[in-house]
């Protein structure tokens, strides 16, 4: 089962390099530039004439939602909200029939997510299902939607099925524009993006011995730890500051580095570890200020940025990651803070793949 890895966990980070092969397996043509969804086929001309999107999913498949919603209005120009499952109930948000809506879960089972789709559904609202589990009750259930086909993934702490759901929604964003001559050139560059993305997973996981003498040396012994980025980056945040709460039960906190001066710089000292994504994008400008903000308050943050990036202190601590089109970046930057969270679990002591006081699929509300 585990092969030659110690733990689930462990063995689906390393599986990323074929799982999101798997995702894109019949569904990209690199040559042509082209995606094909079957699973969305009949119902495309119906989403591309919708008034809103509304992404609706919980913990980790809610930041793959996050992750990809920038792309989305983007490429489509529809305006996109994402919304957590049970906070979309207690709300009794407004549904329309022109709206559509896109459920997001790996097993296909979550409670809250079901109960948002029936929700949906009663007020005739077009409901799409991104699910790893083929015959799961939000496959059955929706009107149309994509399997992410990641394989089955047994740790409790989501890793392959969030980087899988991340291509299935650009994937599906991709798929929407088809129709826009204005996005032709963007779209080619994200699907080139996407072809080179399996080998520049190979070289973040080389980097894993690097990651391991980080979690011992530096962040093993620390209570807290703040992660900041944005843009792009923001859910890379948030997704990697769960996995170091699941696994490692250590508290972490993922924050828009644009929301700093509005209280967590209160938080920083040199005593505060902090983790700063800043990858050559946009907004690379921006981040660069919230990171003179924590380096002027003392702070020593480890930064997560691109290969060859020549502006950065060299006697800060950094972790490379290869530069991909920007938003495709957050699946590079996500696979470190996965193997952090794996390493200072094991360093801890603690079962990394069943976690106490959680289960794999929330089946209750």
């Amino acid at each position: 089962m585990k092969g030659s890895f110690d733990h689930f966990m462990q063995k689906e980070i390393y599986e990323q390099p074929d799982s999101v092969v798997n995702t894109m397996r019949g569904r990209v043509n690199f040559d042509s530039h082209k995606v094909t969804l079957g699973g969305l086929k009949s119902y495309l001309p119906t989403i591309r004439r919708c008034r809103r999107i509304v992404f609706i999913a919980c913990g980790t498949s809610y930041h793959s939602a996050l992750a990809t919603r920038a792309i989305f209005e983007e490429l489509t120009e529809i305006p996109v909200s994402t919304e957590l499952a049970s906070d979309f109930l207690d709300r009794k948000t407004p549904i329309f029939r022109d709206d559509v809506c896109v459920f997001i879960s790996q097993s296909g089972e979550t409670a809250d997510t079901i109960l948002a789709m029936r929700y949906c559904l009663e007020r005739g609202a077009l409901c799409v299902g991104v699910t790893n589990t083929v015959g799961s009750s939000i496959s059955r259930e929706s009107h149309c939607g994509v399997h992410i086909n990641a394989g089955p993934e047994i740790g409790v702490a989501s890793t392959k099925a969030y980087t899988s759901q991340y291509i299935a929604l650009v994937m599906i964003a991709i798929q929407l524009s088809e129709d826009r001559t204005s996005m032709t050139a963007r779209r080619n560059e994200i699907i080139d993006g996407l072809h080179a993305l399996p080998d520049q997973i190979k070289e973040v996981l080389a980097i894993d011995q690097e990651l391991q003498r980080l979690a011992r040396e530096v962040l093993h012994k620390e209570k807290s730890l703040l992660i900041m980025g944005r843009g792009f980056q923001n859910a890379t945040c948030l997704e990697g500051a769960l996995k170091i709460k699941e696994v490692s039960y250590m508290h972490s906190e993922g924050i828009l580095a644009g929301e700093l001066k509005h209280g967590p710089l209160a938080l920083i000292d040199e005593n505060m570890p902090v983790i700063l994504i800043m990858t050559r994008d946009s907004l690379y400008p921006k981040v660069r200020s919230a990171l003179e903000q924590v380096t002027a308050r003392k702070g020593q943050p480890i930064i997560i940025c691109n290969t060859g990036d020549d502006a950065i202190n060299p006697e800060s601590k950094t972790i490379r990651v290869p530069q991909t089109i920007d938003c495709l970046q957050g699946l590079l930057t996500i696979i470190p803070l996965q193997l952090l969270s794996y390493h200072l679990a094991c360093l801890a002591g603690v079962d990394v793949d069943f976690p106490r006081n959680l289960a794999k699929s929330v089946t209750v509300e």
